[in-house]
Formats: structure tokens, C-alpha cells, sequence
């Protein structure tokens, strides 16, 4: 994912709001624009860090400009924009980088599934196989610098209880159900659960796992001119 018009950059003063940033521009001056990441993005957003946004011609829009990328002190860079893992996800699953999920027929995003009404990020399919029903989450949290340890979820995620609940139904009807971990973060090396964070998730979690729904981590290799998809990663519960 090629990120045109390329990026351009600032540094923080502060996020609020959940949706909205403001930054000071290399002249000094200072906007506020948008942030897509509704999590508690820690480690993410601390004021001072150096980050890049993408600008939309879209003239409907009150806030043009998109928070994309954020650069820790540490030198790490993170992909905030959390819109952005299930792009990514497609764009690998049809280049055949998840070899997991390969040899589908048809891909579909936003499928209505489950008895809890929610849609799957990516539906895949194929006459000669059961369908395929991947959740993407975007993994950003730092825990354990010294390990590289990633964890999700960063704050408490009922709807993303919901969706591992509708994955083992998926599961139970006898079709596949796969969780996939997308990580946006340089320094994250594994991905575990956050128990600490939602200690919830992670009992549901494995009870989708004992229940057969397939947990699988990819990490993305970060730029200001592109973001894509490189390798797998372990995956350790708890």
C-alpha cells in the first residue's frame, strides 16, 4: 500500500477527543486533523513525537488530513491509522503473502455474520472448500520493550468480545474462522493476549482457540512512502 499524495509531517502537541490531533508543522504553524485509531493508542501518541499524515481531496471532509504514522523516541514507527490492517490484509491475501489464507476463490469485505450482527472483515470462499471468515485486529501495543512483546487489545473491547464469540459460531457451523493479528508496530516481535488489559478477551480467546478458531500474526513493514505486509510472527497465549 503506496501512500499517495505522499505523507506529510509534524509533530504532535496533543490528541483529544479520540478523533481529532494537533500538530505543529515544520513552519510553525499548527492544524488538527484526524485520527481513525478510537483505541487508547498507548505508547502511540505521546506529545512530541514525530508523525506523518495523508491529505484527502475529499471536500466534504471538516478535517482533510489523516493521522498515518507516529515515531516513538525509541525510534520505532507504528501505523496509527487502524483503517489501514484490513487493507493491508486484503492486499496480502491476494498476493498470496498469508499463505494460510490462500487458494480462495472470491474475497468479500463487510459481510453481515452471526447472531450478534456484526460483519467480517474479509469473507473468503471457494465451491471446493468450507468459506473462510477472517477478523483482522491491528496490534500496536508495545508492552515489553526488551521482549518485542505486542499485545491486544490496549483498552477494553466489547466488540471485539462480540467477534471472537461469532467466530466460534462460525467455527461450530463447521465453516473456518480465523482470528488474524495485523501488527503495525517496528519493535514488536510476538503477540500475546493483554490480560491485564481485558482480562475477558483473553479468556474468550482461548476458549475460540480450544474451540478450533485459528489465531494467525503478520507484521508490516512501515515507511512514509508505503506499508505492506512482510512476515509471520508468533503468536503466545497465555
Amino acid at each position: 500500500m503506496e501512500f499517495s499524495p505522499p505523507l506529510q509531517s509534524g509533530t504532535l502537541i496533543k490528541r483529544y477527543k479520540r478523533f481529532l490531533a494537533d500538530l505543529t508543522l515544520d513552519d510553525g504553524s499548527e492544524i488538527t486533523i484526524h485520527c481513525a485509531n478510537t483505541g487508547a493508542m498507548t505508547g502511540c501518541a505521546e506529545p512530541g513525537s514525530k508523525v506523518w499524515f495523508s491529505t484527502s481531496d475529499n471536500p466534504k471532509r471538516k478535517y482533510p488530513n489523516s493521522w498515518e504514522l507516529s515515531e516513538t523516541k525509541a525510534g520505532h514507527r507504528i501505523c496509527v491509522n487502524t483503517i489501514r490492517a484490513n487493507t493491508l490484509a486484503v492486499e496480502a491475501i491476494n498476493n498470496g503473502v498469508i499463505c494460510e489464507l490462500s487458494g480462495y476463490k472470491d474475497l468479500k469485505t463487510e459481510q453481515k455474520y452471526g447472531s450478534e450482527n456484526s460483519r467480517i472483515d474479509i469473507l473468503l470462499s471457494d465451491e471446493n472448500k468450507a468459506d473462510c471468515y477472517v477478523e483482522v485486529k491491528s496490534v500496536t501495543l508495545l508492552s515489553d520493550e526488551e521482549e518485542q512483546l505486542g499485545q491486544f487489545p490496549d483498552a477494553v473491547t466489547t466488540r471485539g468480545q462480540k467477534h471472537l464469540r461469532e467466530l466460534m459460531e462460525v467455527q461450530q457451523s463447521g465453516q473456518r474462522a480465523v482470528l488474524l493479528f495485523i501488527v503495525l508496530h517496528s519493535g514488536i516481535e510476538k503477540v500475546s493476549p493483554a490480560l491485564h488489559i481485558d482480562g475477558q478477551y483473553s479468556v474468550l480467546l482461548e476458549q475460540a482457540q480450544k474451540a478450533g478458531v485459528e489465531v494467525i500474526c503478520y507484521k508490516a513493514d512501515l515507511s512514509v512512502e508505503c506499508v505492506q505486509i512482510s512476515r509471520k510472527l508468533p503468536y503466545i497465549g497465555d
